[in-house]
C-alpha cells in the first residue's frame, strides 16, 4: 500500500511542474487559486473536527505559521514565475535544491553538516552551473527564470524549516488551513499590487488551476505528509527526489520539451548531489529535512 501511495506521490508532484506551465493565466493568480482552493478542501474538514483547537493556538503558533504562509506565497510566485520563462524539467530541479538550502540554513544555525553533505552540495552546485551555462546561450529569460527558481527553492527551504516549527504543537489540518490560507490572501494582496486578473481566464485554464491544486497541492502534499507516519523522513526525502527525472518526462512527453544534452547532465548533477545530501542528513547526528512537494 506505501509504494502504491508513493508512486501516486510521485505523479502528482512531478505533474506539478508541466500543469502550470501548460495553463494559459498568470503566475500569480495559478498561485493564488492553488493555496485557496488547498485551503478550502483542507480546511473544510479541519473547521468542522478541530474547530477548538484554532482558538487555542497561541502567538509562537501563528508567528511561524505566518513566516511559513509568507515563505509559501512567494515560492509559488518564483516558481511557477520560473515555468513561464525556461524549461520545465530546470526549473523542477532548481527549485528542489530547497534541500540543500535547508542544509546551508542549518550551518547558518549552528548545525555543522557532516562531509557527504558538502559533497553533495558541491556536486548539486555543479549541476546549477552546467544548467545555467546552457540556459545563457538559449536566452535571457531562461537565465532569469533560472534565478527566479533558484529563489523558489530557497523560499521553500525556509517555509519547510517554519513549517516544521509549527507542527510541533498543531495538526496537519490545522496548519496547512492557516499555511495555506495565509498564503492565500498574500497573494491575492500582491495579485492587486501588480495588477494581475483574478478571473477571466479560458475554460481550459480554469481546468488547469483545479488539476495542480487536486494532482499536485491535496495528491502530492497530502500523501506524503500521510506517508511520513509510516515511512521515516529519509526515505521520503529520496521518494520526492523522483520529481526531477518525473517533471522533465512528463514535459518531454505531454509539452514537446527538448533540451541540450548538457542540461540533462546537470540535471543529473543536481539529483545525485541532492541524494547524498539527503542520506547525509539521515546520518547520527545530522537532521534528515524532507523537501517540500511541489
Amino acid at each position: 500500500m506505501n509504494f502504491f501511495l508513493a508512486a501516486l506521490g510521485v505523479i502528482g508532484i512531478s505533474a506539478s511542474g508541466p500543469i502550470m506551465a501548460a495553463t494559459a493565466a498568470p503566475a500569480l493568480a495559478i498561485a493564488f487559486w492553488r493555496n485557496a482552493l488547498g485551503a478550502l478542501i483542507m480546511g473544510a474538514p479541519a473547521l468542522a473536527t478541530q474547530g477548538k483547537r484554532f482558538r487555542q493556538l497561541g502567538p509562537v503558533e501563528y508567528k511561524w505559521s505566518a513566516m511559513a504562509a509568507l515563505a509559501l506565497a512567494l515560492h509559488f510566485a518564483c516558481f511557477i514565475s520560473a515555468l513561464k520563462l525556461t524549461s520545465v524539467a530546470a526549473a523542477t530541479a532548481l527549485v528542489c535544491l530547497q534541500a540543500a538550502w535547508i542544509a546551508l540554513f542549518q550551518r547558518f544555525r549552528g548545525h555543522r553538516p557532516v562531509p557527504a553533505v558538502l559533497v553533495g552540495l558541491l556536486a548539486a552546485l555543479a549541476g546549477v552551473i552546467v544548467i545555467s551555462g546552457f540556459d545563457l546561450a538559449t536566452s535571457p529569460e531562461a537565465i532569469a527564470g533560472d534565478a527566479l527558481a533558484l529563489a523558489g527553492g530557497a523560499l521553500a527551504g525556509l517555509y519547510t524549516i517554519a513549517g516544521g516549527q509549527a507542527r510541533r504543537s498543531m495538526s496537519t489540518g490545522t496548519y496547512t488551513t492557516l499555511c495555506y490560507g495565509g498564503s492565500a490572501v498574500l497573494l491575492a494582496l500582491m495579485c492587486v499590487a501588480f495588477r494581475e486578473p483574478f478571473g477571466g481566464f479560458s475554460p481550459a485554464a480554469w481546468l488547469g488551476i483545479l488539476a495542480v491544486t487536486v494532482v499536485a497541492q491535496i495528491m502530492g502534499h497530502t500523501v506524503f505528509n500521510h506517508l511520513l507516519a509510516t515511512i521515516s523522513p529519509l526515505v521520503v526525502s529520496m521518494i520526492i527526489l523522483l520529481e526531477i527525472p518525473g517533471a522533465a518526462a512528463l514535459a518531454a512527453v505531454f509539452l514537446g520539451e527538448k533540451l541540450p544534452g548538457g542540461t540533462y547532465l546537470g540535471l543529473g548533477m543536481i539529483l545525485a548531489g541532492l541524494a547524498v545530501v539527503v542520506r547525509g542528513q539521515g546520518r547520527p547526528g545530522a537532521k534528515a529535512v524532507v523537501p517540500l512537494a511541489q
